[in-house]
């Protein structure tokens, strides 16, 4: 179910209500039984599918935890690794593929009925087998022990509020969570309420607005020229961010309701001066997963210049072809490894080897953000044609500025009302974040006197009601990778 449906706004009620009634031992089964209900709602095949890497996990990381050497370690490892890639790599590329014969059938004019099987991507699918596949390693390099409690491990696989999205959870943080006995907390519920709250702004009221917008100039490029790429592509960087970030906010919000606190998985990524910051600060969980799971193994920085530039490099194609087999992420993912093999150049490095910016200059924050914008064409665009179209024509007719600004105004066709909700909800957006990189702002509000506060929150639900597209229930950007 969605996070921004009413089905699952009843489900959330029922189990927190549930949750708090329940004596605290059997608590996790509750939990458990309930993440299944959420995710078998969308399928029931795709319980089968998380029940199977359960168990096949929890059965190898025991493996792992007592084989006798280190080749019967490899064994496991492999053992629990290889089958979840192998499926990840069928529902990835198995579309894609029958699209391709189907398409040379065709080309061939042969004597074959076209193929109809059809390969979805079960929702979440990548999410928890990263989880999975993190646990393994972590067990494999002793990082953590092998849990025995089936019941347990499988409630850290399956908890519902991470389970589609993230943040991804590593088992030395979230494991003892699931295990401890949590009472009601009044603070710990309110803020994560208030932290769900302000997700649903990003995403109803920012993320699904500028989508409208963005969705009719992407997919159809070839009618468009000049600032309308620019603007748009600017709306949907701040879409992306809002709608992800969004998700994680009401993931950990929800998560609090139960007293278990995840990881922040967005730290205001759009004032990063670099692009290493920026993947500092954007989807942390994912970012961190494939920095110790493929790049630090691939060799990091350790090894001499080249290598470490290579291993930059080969981690973000990996994290391009994770998001899709398309070529216009693979170029998304390249771009972004170029650019930090360029920053070991421009910055100096540590003793470790990293390279940091030691002093910060204005100027590098929009020089950074232009950059990141650059890159989104490629992830936004339909095909690669579509990508290089909207690149040849940003600046078309730009010796003209009139008619430059004229001809976006008239392509958007957007009334004085939709503009002024978009740029307010924009400025919402910036001054929040801009108070948070040096404060908890939900904690800032919280410590206001009652009126205040109460101002504050009827704003904040009020436009979240009368700007976001009431009765539909869109799917979040990330549910498709």
């Amino acid at each position: 179910m969605l996070f921004n449906s009413m089905t699952f706004a009843v489900f959330l009620l029922a189990a927190f209500i549930l949750y708090h009634i329940v004596p605290g031992k059997y608590r996790w089964i509750f939990l458990l039984a309930a993440s299944y209900v959420f995710y078998m709602n969308l399928h029931v095949a795709y319980g089968l599918l998380l029940l199977f890497t359960t168990v096949l996990t929890y059965v190898l990381a025991l493996g792992l935890e007592g084989a006798a050497d280190k080749p019967a370690k490899r064994r496991c490892l492999l053992g629990g690794i290889l089958p979840l890639v192998g499926i990840l790599l069928v529902f990835k590329l198995g579309a894609p593929v029958i699209d391709r014969l189907n398409a040379l059938i065709d080309a061939g004019r042969l004597s074959m009925q076209p193929l109809t099987v059809k390969i979805l991507l079960p929702a979440g699918v990548s999410f928890y087998f990263f989880q999975s596949m993190g646990y393994l390693i972590d067990v494999y390099r002793g990082k953590c022990k092998a849990e025995r409690h089936f019941g347990y491990y499988a409630l850290f696989v399956s908890f519902f509020p991470q389970l589609l999205a993230g943040p991804i959870g590593r088992a030395d943080s979230l494991l003892p969570q699931l295990k401890a006995e949590r009472r009601f907390d009044y603070k710990n519920v309110t803020y994560g309420l208030k932290l769900m709250a302000w997700g649903y702004f990003k995403k109803l009221v920012i993320a699904d607005v500028f989508a409208t917008v963005v969705n009719k100039v992407y997919d159809n490029p070839y009618s468009y020229v000049g600032l309308v790429f620019i603007i748009t592509t600017v709306m949907f960087a701040i879409e992306i961010y809002c709608d992800f970030s969004g998700y994680s906010d009401i993931a950990i919000g929800c998560a609090r309701l139960f007293g278990i606190e995840l990881m922040t998985n967005f730290k205001n990524p759009y004032f990063s001066f670099s692009i290493r910051e920026f993947w500092s600060r954007w989807h942390i969980s994912l970012s961190t997963w494939f920095r110790d799971y493929v790049y630090i193994p691939l060799g990091g920085s350790r090894a001499g210049r080249f290598r470490h530039c290579l291993n930059l490099l080969l981690t973000f194609l990996v994290s391009g072809f994770w998001h899709g087999s398309s070529l216009t992420y693979i170029i998304w993912g390249g771009i972004h490894g170029i650019l930090q093999i360029v920053e070991t150049f421009l910055y100096p490095k540590t003793k470790k080897g990293v390279a940091v910016i030691r002093k910060k200059h204005w100027w590098q924050l929009p020089i950074t953000f232009a950059l990141l914008c650059f890159t989104w064409i490629f992830f936004r665009a339909n095909t690669i044609q579509d990508a290089f179209w909207i690149i040849s024509r940003l600046f078309w007719d730009i010796g003209r500025p009139f008619n430059y600004l004229k001809t976006a105004v008239i392509c958007l066709d957007m009334s004085y009302w939709a503009m002024f909700g978009m740029a307010l909800s924009a400025v919402v957006l910036f001054v929040w974040d801009l108070l948070s990189l040096k404060q908890d702002v939900i904690e800032l509000i919280s410590r206001q006197n009652c009126l205040v506060r109460w101002t504050l929150y009827v704003l904040l639900l009020t436009a979240t009601a009368l700007f976001s597209y009431k009765g539909i229930a869109t799917e979040f950007i990330y549910f498709q990778f």
